[in-house]
């Protein structure tokens, strides 16, 4: 998934995804732990992925934030 995708998206939208990635994350570090897991580079892209997710709301938030004053 990549930021131009995700521009594209609602807030709302995007928190849904950004709430299903963490899941997602929480279940890989249970895998991790229990020795479970067979693909662990899926850790990294799903915390980048919920990075990624996490700086365009806020540059929505900023954006809106910005128009609301004007």
């Amino acid at each position: 998934m990549n930021a131009h995708e995700l521009r594209d998206k609602t807030p709302d939208e995007l928190r849904d995804t950004l709430v299903q990635l963490k899941k997602e994350a929480f279940n890989l570090r249970f895998q991790a732990a229990t020795g479970q897991m067979e693909n662990t580079s899926r850790i990294r892209v799903v915390r980048r992925d919920v990075a990624r997710i996490m700086t365009i709301l806020n540059e929505k938030a900023a954006a809106a934030a910005s128009t609301a004053e004007a």
